[in-house]
C-alpha cells in the first residue's frame, strides 16, 4: 500500500469530527451494554420483555421518550467509529491488527445500520432468527457445516481473547491514561463476563455444525437464555448481565480515555 494512501488515512483518523465521532461511538457502546445488562436482568428474573441482544437493546432505546434523537446520536457515532476502524486498518503493518479493525470497523457499521433502520420506524429483527438463517445460509454451501464450526470456532476465541483481556486488564493498553481504579475493576469484570457471553454464542454455532440444524445456533438472546437451563440459572444469569453493565461502565470510560 503506498504511503500517500496511508498519510491519507491518517489524516483522516485524526480529524476531529471523526475524532470526537468515535469517542461518542465509544459512548453508544456503554448505552448499549447497559440497556443489554438491563434486559438480562429482567429476564433473569421473568420480569419483562425484549431481546437480551444489540437489537433488543437498540428497539429498547427507540422505546424511550427521547429514543428518536438518541438513536440518531448513536447512528452517527457507530458510523464514525467504523470510519474511524478503517482509518485505523489502512494504516496498519500487521495483519492481525489489520483483521482486528476490518472486524470492528464491519461490526459498528451493522450496528449503526441497525440503529438507523429503528430510528427511521423500522424493526429491529430478530438476532436469534438472523442467526439461524445466516447459519442455514452457510450450511447451503460447500463445506457449509464446516464453515459454521470454524465460525463458532472463531466466536469462541473471540470470547476467550475477552476473558483473558479482563482478567489481565490489558484492555488498558488502548487507553492513553489510567481511567482510575472503579473503571478498571468495570473493565475487567465486563470484558470477562462479555467473554463468556461470546464463548456461549460460539459453543451453539459449533452444536449447529455438529447436529447439521441451524436451528441450534443461537445470538446473544438466546445464548444468555440457555443460562437458566442451568442449576441457579436466575443467579448465573444476573451475575452475567451484571457483567455487561459494568462494560458498559468501563465503555464510558473508554468514551473519554481511548487512543484516538
Amino acid at each position: 500500500m503506498s504511503e500517500s494512501v496511508r498519510n491519507a488515512a491518517s489524516d483522516a483518523g485524526d480529524h476531529p469530527v471523526v475524532r470526537t465521532g468515535a469517542r461518542v461511538g465509544y459512548a453508544a457502546s456503554g448505552v448499549l451494554h447497559l440497556l443489554i445488562g438491563w434486559i438480562a436482568l429482567r429476564l433473569a428474573w421473568g420480569g419483562g420483555s425484549g431481546s437480551a441482544d444489540q437489537s433488543g437493546a437498540l428497539a429498547e432505546l427507540g422505546s424511550t421518550p427521547v429514543g428518536a434523537v438518541l438513536l440518531w446520536v448513536v447512528t452517527a457515532g457507530f458510523v464514525l467509529l467504523g470510519l474511524w476502524q478503517i482509518t485505523e486498518l489502512v494504516g496498519a503493518d500487521e495483519a492481525k491488527d489489520k483483521v482486528k479493525s476490518l472486524g470492528k470497523a464491519v461490526m459498528y457499521l451493522v450496528l449503526a445500520g441497525t440503529a438507523l433502520r429503528i430510528a427511521a420506524g423500522g424493526s429491529s429483527g430478530g438476532g436469534d432468527a438472523q442467526t439461524s438463517s445466516l447459519t442455514g445460509t452457510l450450511m447451503a454451501q460447500p463445506f457449509g457445516r464446516v464453515l459454521v464450526a470454524v465460525v463458532g470456532a472463531v466466536v469462541i476465541g473471540v470470547g476467550i481473547h475477552h476473558v483473558v483481556k479482563g482478567a489481565r486488564a490489558k484492555f488498558l493498553e488502548d487507553l492513553r491514561a489510567n481511567p482510575g481504579r472503579w473503571i478498571t475493576r468495570a473493565g475487567r469484570l465486563g470484558y470477562i463476563a462479555k467473554g463468556i457471553a461470546l464463548a456461549l454464542v460460539g459453543v451453539f454455532f459449533v452444536v449447529a455444525a455438529v447436529q447439521a440444524d441451524p436451528e441450534e445456533a443461537q445470538g446473544l438472546d438466546g445464548a444468555l437464555r440457555s443460562v437458566l437451563e442451568l442449576p441457579l440459572g436466575s443467579v448465573l444469569l444476573t451475575v452475567v448481565a451484571l457483567g455487561i453493565v459494568l462494560y458498559g461502565v468501563y465503555s464510558f470510560g473508554r468514551a473519554r480515555y481511548a487512543k484516538v
